[in-house]
């Protein structure tokens, strides 16, 4: 199995910008430089993710995910307050591979069943932020700032049943904070579900990287504010993991 590295570029008002723990955001430039500099860099995907939809209910920032879709050569993730059929349609329309669904799928999760029945599992991925509180991973909503009364793994296992064909799962406690993926929530997933797994939250260096692929059976690694910066190089990423024996894609 090749593991995939994946940039994420969370945007707010066409820009993009970066937090820790979902607060504190800066803003760093245009989406689509970002995409192209990976992309040339041999990312394996991106995920573009637009972090006030849910709360602001803007529309659908279309000529933003086409400009970045068009610049690029590797598949693209749009999600972000994505909250009906049409604009998932909209959405891959404007040349989006894949779409992420969360507060939507946690507000009404038929919808997952609807999205699946008609642009099939291979287009949607849901997210699933989750966070630690009082000894359990709770699903957490709205950005990561809202907790929600149901558990993780339980909602892992739904939404799969439902038949999202990948999950994008972060940690909100780990996010930003470069102290490493949360390795035992992500091996519990793995063992519940048999879709790809996206692992989101927490990547500070490469070794961060190569302890997700070594000690669990997630397909995918993603990050974003040490891409951003600078302070890991994917082709240095990737030429580690290789010499460590994991599976990349050159």
């Amino acid at each position: 199995m090749k593991r995939k590295i994946i940039p994420c570029l969370d945007t707010r008002d066409g820009q993009l910008v970066k937090g820790v723990n979902f607060v504190d955001i800066k803003e760093l430039g245009t989406p689509v430089d970002y995409a192209v500099k990976y992309d040339q860099d041999g990312a394996d995907e991106l995920v573009l993710l637009d972090i006030t939809k849910t709360e602001a209910g803007h529309a659908l920032r279309l000529e933003m995910i086409q400009e970045v879709a068009q610049a690029i050569a590797i598949p693209l993730t749009v999600g972000g307050g994505i909250g009906s059929l049409e604009e998932i349609e909209a959405t891959l329309g404007a040349g989006a591979a894949k779409v992420s669904i969360s507060s939507a799928a946690l507000s009404r999760p038929e919808f997952i069943n609807e999205a699946v029945a008609r642009f099939g599992s291979e287009k949607i991925v849901v997210a699933v932020d989750m966070g630690l509180d009082d000894g359990q991973h709770y699903v957490y909503s709205h950005g990561g700032q809202q907790k929600e009364d149901r558990l993780a793994l339980d909602w892992v296992e739904e939404v799969v049943e439902r038949g999202a064909g990948e999950l994008l799962i972060t940690s909100v406690n780990h996010d930003g904070a470069k102290q490493g993926f949360d390795l035992p929530f992500l091996s519990q997933a793995k063992e519940r579900v048999e879709v790809p797994i996206i692992a989101s939250g927490g990547a500070g260096s490469i070794e961060d990287f190569v302890e997700l692929f070594q000690r669990t059976t997630v397909e995918s690694g993603l990050a974003a504010s040490i891409f951003h910066y600078g302070e890991v190089a994917i082709p240095e990423l990737k030429a580690r993991l290789q010499a460590e024996g994991i599976e990349v894609n050159d």
